[in-house]
């Protein structure tokens, strides 16, 4: 789910970048009124202004939003119960105490000496 949240995120944002940079400023609203032809857009004879606006702004609030959600994912990720094998420190104590128990072998004593 973590995964396909940044993926989600990464496309929200790229889109989001793209809007932005697509839209006109404030001052480009005064040459279309002069026989610019906006009235034949796709848009309308309103401009692509509400579209591209209203859809900006829907994005930002998904950008935010999953902003907010990652981060929870984030911050509760090292909450995970631990198992039994986690903690492997009590086991590493036990082995070591059979080993120092333990007596040591000769390991030269089936070799013949000369």
């Amino acid at each position: 789910m973590y995964n396909a949240l940044l993926f989600i995120y990464l496309i929200v944002s790229i889109i989001m970048i793209g809007l932005i940079l697509i839209q006109q400023g404030k001052g480009a609203d005064a040459g279309a009124s002069f026989g610019g032809g906006a009235s034949g857009t796709v848009f309308g004879s309103a401009g692509s202004g509400n579209f591209l606006s209203r859809l900006t702004g829907i994005l930002a609030v998904a950008f935010f939003v999953i902003s907010i959600v990652i981060g929870n994912l984030n911050s509760h990720r090292n909450n995970v119960e631990q198992g039994k094998f986690d903690d492997l420190s009590h086991a590493a104590q036990q082995v070591e105490q059979q080993k120092q128990a333990a007596p040591v072998e000769n390991k030269n004593a089936d070799i013949p000496q000369n």
